[in-house]
């Protein structure tokens, strides 16, 4: 293959995975404008909003998804669903999901630990060794002061101020996250990720073999359309694994 093909393919790839994070993000803004329309009135619906515009979602995709969300539009209902289990190494695995079709789903997820060395287990069998919470990193820089930070945070509500080695990360409670992360933005802070997180008690470290594994299980995983998103309590960032 030429170079000009393996640039194409490569764009190929690119394209795909952009019109799959679309289709997940449109999800998110539907199922938060059941709640209402208005992203004035809907902190949820704010914070699905600007997540989708962080990865250059197009308006008229926002604006049709809010519509889904309110019923102007007709469209799938989509139920949320949460699949526990591990992975290869004996690592811990929560997998959240929007569907419209639950069997298909099921079976899709079902299928994808059984074929990459995983194990999908009963509800709770892993959840009660994670606390659900808010998690909102902002890069550290000259401009970003810890104390202006702490109380602008604590301020709207976040529970906790954590000093990482190259970010502050802001915890909060699920039930207030929307405002904590709204609060945040207005006040001109960079969010480098804001995301409600699965935060383990204990983390596990699997060897070399099974980190690959994990990393495939969980690349698929993300590639399914149903799912939204996955935490397991692997201390390694699967990112990072070859």
């Amino acid at each position: 293959m030429g170079r000009h093909g393996t640039i194409a393919g490569r764009k190929a790839a690119q394209d795909s995975k952009r019109a799959a994070l679309f289709t997940k993000y449109a999800k998110s803004i539907t199922v938060a404008a059941k709640d209402g329309g208005d992203p004035e009135y809907n902190s949820g619906l704010r914070v699905a909003i600007e997540k989708a515009r962080g990865i250059g979602m197009p308006n008229d995709n926002i604006t049709r998804a809010i519509k889904k969300g309110t019923g102007e539009l007709g469209g799938a209902s989509y139920e949320e669903l949460k699949f526990e289990g591990y992975g290869a190494g004996g690592v811990a695995i929560i997998v959240d999901c929007l569907t419209d079709n639950t069997n298909r789903t099921t079976s899709a997820v079902r299928s994808i630990f059984d074929k990459h060395g995983g194990n999908l287990g009963t509800p709770g069998c892993v959840s009660y060794m994670f606390t659900r919470k808010g998690v909102i990193l902002i890069e550290k820089n000259d401009s970003v002061d810890e104390d202006s930070l702490m109380e602008a945070a604590l301020e709207a509500g976040a529970d906790d101020l954590i000093n990482n080695d190259d970010s502050f990360e802001v915890q909060t409670d699920p039930a207030v996250y929307a405002d904590v992360d709204e609060a945040l933005r207005k006040a001109g802070y960079e969010l480098v990720e804001s995301e409600i997180e699965y935060v383990p008690a204990v983390e596990s470290t699997p060897d070399d073999r099974d980190l690959r594994k994990l990393k495939k299980l969980v690349d698929f995983l993300e590639d399914n359309d149903d799912v939204q998103s996955v935490h397991s309590n692997c201390s390694v960032d699967l990112e990072e694994v070859e």
